[in-house]
C-alpha cells in the first residue's frame, strides 16, 4: 500500500433532538462518537455494522456532506474541517460517493448525460463537446451504451441505474470513493456484476474506497481491511482475514457466527446476542456493548474500554 490517503481522528457528530412536545431542553444523538481510522492509497476499508451503527452518517461527515461536531478528517494531509468553502470545492473533485439507493440519487428530470456530466460543468473542467465525448466514454466504460446519453433514470434497470451513479463518480477522475451500502438495494444476481466493475476499475484506476456495508461474505471480498462499528463507536478493526480468522471483539465475533456457510457438514455455534441495539440518545455506561454481550463482566458497566493496538495492527476496543 502507498501513502496514507485519509486520516479520521476522534470524529464525532452529534444530532440534537427535542424532548418533547412541551420540554424547552434537548437531547443528542450520538450518531458519531469519537471514532478514529485511516485509509491508505489503493485500499478498500470495510466499513460493517448493524443499522442504526452510525455507517452512513460517518460516510457523509467523512466527506463533509454533514458537519462533524468534534474531530479531524485529512486528506492528503489537509484538514477538510479548515477549508474555506472555495477550497472544499477544487477538494470535492477528489472526494465522491455512491449512494445506496440509485432510484433516489439520481434526478429523474435529468438526462443521464446532464447527470454524469454534472460536475464536470460545475467546475468547469470541460466544454460542451468535451464534457459529451467524456459522458459517452463513462458509459461504455461502466458497461453501458454511449448512445444512452439522451435517456432519462426511469428507462434503465436497479443495476443500470448504479452503473450510472458509478460513472458520475469517475467523472471528475477523484482518488477516493465513499461506497455507501452500493449493492444493498439491488438483485443479488446484479451485485456480483456491480461489485465485479468497481473491482476493475479500482486496478484501472487507482481508486481507494471506504466500502459501507452490512453484508460480511461481501465484505470480505472487496476489502483489504476491515472495521466493525458498534452504536457509534469502532470496536475492532484489522486485516480482513485476522478480523474473520482471528476476530477479538465479542460483537464481531456474533456477527461472524451468522454468516450461512454452504457446507451443512460444518457445524458452528450460533452466537445469539440477546436484547435491543440501545438508544444513542441514551448510550450505556462503560462499554456500549455491555448490555448485550455474553461475556460482560463488572469493569464492561462502569468504564468505556480504549480503543487499542493489540498487534499486528490489530485494534480492538475490548477490556478482556
Amino acid at each position: 500500500m502507498e501513502m496514507c490517503l485519509l486520516e479520521v481522528e476522534n470524529l464525532k457528530k452529534h444530532f440534537a433532538v427535542d424532548k418533547g412536545l412541551f420540554s424547552s431542553s434537548q437531547q443528542k444523538v450520538k450518531a458519531i462518537d469519537g471514532i478514529s481510522f485511516t485509509l491508505r492509497q489503493g485500499e478498500t476499508l470495510g466499513l460493517v455494522g448493524e443499522s442504526g451503527c452510525g455507517k452512513s452518517t460517518t460516510a457523509l461527515t467523512v466527506l463533509r456532506l454533514l458537519e462533524a461536531t468534534t474531530g479531524e478528517v485529512k486528506f492528503k494531509g489537509q484538514d477538510i474541517y479548515k477549508l474555506t468553502k472555495k477550497e472544499l470545492k477544487a477538494l470535492r473533485k477528489e472526494m465522491q460517493i455512491i449512494f445506496q439507493d440509485p432510484d433516489a440519487s439520481l434526478n429523474p428530470r435529468q438526462t443521464v448525460g446532464d447527470i454524469i456530466g454534472e460536475g464536470l460543468k460545475i467546475h468547469n473542467l470541460a466544454s460542451k463537446e468535451t464534457r459529451e465525448a467524456k459522458v459517452k466514454e463513462l458509459l461504455n466504460r461502466v458497461g453501458l451504451k454511449s448512445e444512452q446519453f439522451l435517456n432519462y433514470p426511469h428507462e434503465f434497470s436497479g443495476g443500470q441505474r448504479q452503473r450510472i451513479g458509478i460513472a458520475r463518480a469517475l467523472a471528475l477522475e477523484p482518488e477516493l470513493i465513499v461506497c455507501d451500502e452500493p449493492v444493498s438495494s439491488l438483485d443479488v444476481s446484479i451485485q456480483a456484476q456491480i461489485i465485479n466493475l468497481m473491482l476493475d476499475l479500482q486496478k484501472e484506476f487507482g481508486l481507494t474506497y471506504l466500502f459501507i456495508a452490512h453484508n460480511l461474505n461481501l465484505v470480505r471480498y472487496v476489502s483489504h481491511r476491515v472495521a466493525v462499528m458498534y452504536l457509534g463507536k469502532l470496536v475492532e478493526l484489522a486485516a480482513k482475514e485476522e478480523i474473520y480468522n482471528n476476530p477479538q471483539h465479542p460483537y464481531t465475533r456474533a456477527l461472524l457466527s451468522a454468516i450461512p456457510i454452504a457446507d451443512p457438514t460444518v457445524d458452528r455455534e450460533k452466537i445469539i446476542l440477546e436484547g435491543e441495539l440501545p438508544s444513542p440518545i441514551n448510550p450505556p455506561l462503560g462499554c456500549n456493548f455491555h448490555t448485550r454481550c455474553p461475556e460482560t463482566r463488572e469493569i464492561c458497566r462502569q468504564e468505556e474500554p480504549n480503543f487499542i493496538n493489540r498487534g499486528a495492527e490489530h485494534w480492538v476496543a475490548c477490556h478482556f
